[in-house]
């Protein structure tokens, strides 16, 4: 077939004939690592998948994935982003940016995971459902339930299907000790915190369920009550800002050097807001993980130091 009948098919059949073709040389690849090396089943929302204890070429699908995998020592060939302008996390080094970018976490490109040539791909049933059989088809996949379970819970998953639940204990150890190590060193007990993300005419305040208001709580803040109706975040009106005041309060932003990284109407009351800080939202919100918690984790020993 030539080149100029090919790229006059219509999108989807050439997406099937680039998965096929690489499929088809795949499949050897597959079955081969499978065969040289040992494997363990792992048991995930979609049945139990037999896949390499020490995969070389895994692709992931969502941050916590990511995350877990750079912090056990494995560099995946390839992850999604959350955008097509933004790039792999510039918080997880060096060793992540030669991640070859998959699409958005919504929308995948299969044929650049294919090409790829993954051992092992893990992804997530709520967000990458409509996927799975392709995926499948490229190499053993496995699928956690949802992305909003309890981040130390998806951690371990991840690393269970890397073969390492081992290191995810090792990395959750570490987390917690340096959680015990603030919250003795700055006497932290009592006092309150928030974690609000400006949006568009709203802003987020999360919950002690969330990535970053479980970090907070580590440490042993306390988040004031609110009906948080079993979300990770409640959303206010700027007028109502003052509902989010706290001894500390960090406000999510894409640069906190920005001089307008704090919205106006949290500004206009500074005096409600004595301590308040700009907070990197590529770790404080997707930077789920170990890697990123470990980063909020800096951030908040920056701020309890400040005093």
């Amino acid at each position: 077939m030539s080149q100029s009948n090919a790229l006059s098919l219509p999108s989807g059949f050439r997406t099937f004939l680039a998965l096929a073709g690489a499929v088809a040389l795949l499949g050897t690849v597959t079955t081969a690592t499978l065969a040289a090396g040992e494997t363990h089943v792992v048991t995930h929302a979609r049945g139990a998948t037999e896949v390499p204890s020490q995969p070389q070429r895994v692709v992931v699908l969502e941050p916590v994935q990511l995350d877990t995998a750079i912090a056990l020592g494995i560099v995946p060939v390839g992850s999604p982003t959350l955008n097509a302008s933004t790039g792999i996390p510039k918080y997880l080094g060096e060793e992540a940016a030669g991640i070859t970018v998959v699409g958005t976490f919504m929308e995948l490109k299969l044929e650049a995971i294919a090409a790829l040539l993954p051992d092992l791909i893990i992804g997530t049933e709520t967000r990458h459902s409509a996927y799975y059989d392709q995926l499948s088809a490229i190499a053993p996949t496995v699928f956690m339930a949802t992305q909003t379970d309890p981040w130390r819970d998806n951690l371990q998953f991840t690393a269970n299907a890397l073969g390492s639940t081992a290191g995810a204990d090792q990395l959750l150890a570490a987390y917690d000790q340096r959680c015990e190590d603030i919250k003795q060193r700055y006497n932290v007990e009592g006092k309150t915190a928030q974690f609000i993300r400006p949006r568009d005419t709203v802003l987020s305040i999360y919950a002690p369920s969330s990535f970053a208001g479980s970090t907070l709580e580590c440490v042993g803040f306390k988040i004031p009550d609110r009906d948080w109706d079993d979300a990770i975040s409640s959303d206010i009106s700027p007028e109502l800002v003052l509902d989010a005041t706290a001894d500390y309060v960090f406000v999510a932003a894409a640069d906190p050097s920005a001089a307008d990284a704090i919205p106006a109407s949290i500004r206009a009351n500074e005096a409600s807001f004595p301590k308040l800080f700009a907070a990197d939202s590529a770790y404080w919100i997707s930077g789920v993980g170990s890697v990123g918690g470990m980063a909020v984790l800096d951030d908040i020993e920056k701020a309890l130091s400040a005093e």
